[in-house]
């Protein structure tokens, strides 16, 4: 079937106008890293990427910085170890 004959489709979820949360979900960083990998190639990669936290949006590298662990030897690793320092629960939306 080619492009002009497809139909015009409603997303399979209605997105809503609620409030804008800031920065990018942890999950979605973890999910572009392959494991194992050092702090600071993480840091390197995505180190510039803000995350959502419950206290608000915080930059990774800041907060990989303020960890004790230098290497990550799988993904879950390394979500413990960032939520350890940055808490979890929800995050605040953007006013």
């Amino acid at each position: 079937m080619s492009d002009d004959e497809e139909e015009e489709t409603e997303p399979a979820v209605e997105l809503g106008d609620g409030p804008v949360v800031e920065g990018a979900p942890l999950a979605r960083v973890a999910s572009r890293l392959t494991w194992p990998q050092e702090q600071s190639r993480i840091v390197d990669k995505e180190g510039d990427v803000t995350i959502r936290t419950p206290d608000g949006p915080r930059e990774l590298a800041a907060v990989l910085e303020a960890t004790d662990e230098t290497y990550f030897d799988t993904r879950q690793t390394f979500v413990q170890a960032v939520r350890e320092e940055v808490g979890h629960g929800p995050v605040e939306t953007a006013e």
